[in-house]
């Protein structure tokens, strides 16, 4: 799967993230370091036109970027701030861009809640009614 990932900052949780999609197997392009609104409507843009599978996204709270990310037609960015959340937001909201605080989430629980992201192949079918609402 091709990633598209921006962040207006750097960081060991921006690190541990890209790291954990590249060990598992995905392609990951990480785009150039902007402020947060710009990072955030490149990537959706991506995910959005289909340049890219999916997006990652991070800011100070991942809430600016995740705010803008969802102002793009087809994009369902969802902040997680752990495992459970990703999961959710994959296997319930069909989300495609998935969006993390750089200054609250520790790089162990980046691996994490990437790997939980990740372990949904394909949304619950008993959502699919609401899912499609989205696009409404």
């Amino acid at each position: 799967m091709r990633f598209v990932v921006g962040s207006d900052d750097d960081g060991a949780t921006l690190d541990a993230a890209v790291d954990e999609l590249r060990k598992a197997g995905h392609e990951v392009e990480l785009l150039e370091r902007d402020q947060w609104p710009d990072v955030a409507a490149r990537v959706a843009n991506a995910v959005a036109g289909g340049e890219a599978d999916q997006g990652l996204l991070f800011c100070w709270t991942g809430t600016g970027t995740a705010m803008a990310a969802n102002k793009v037609p087809g994009v369902r960015a969802a902040l997680a701030w752990d495992p459970w959340i990703a999961e959710g937001a994959r296997r319930w909201n069909d989300a495609n861009v998935l969006v993390m605080s750089l200054k609250r989430t520790e790089p162990e629980t980046a691996r994490a809640i990437v790997d939980a992201w990740l372990s949904v192949e394909h949304p619950d079918e008993d959502e699919a009614e609401n899912i499609a609402k989205l696009d409404q």
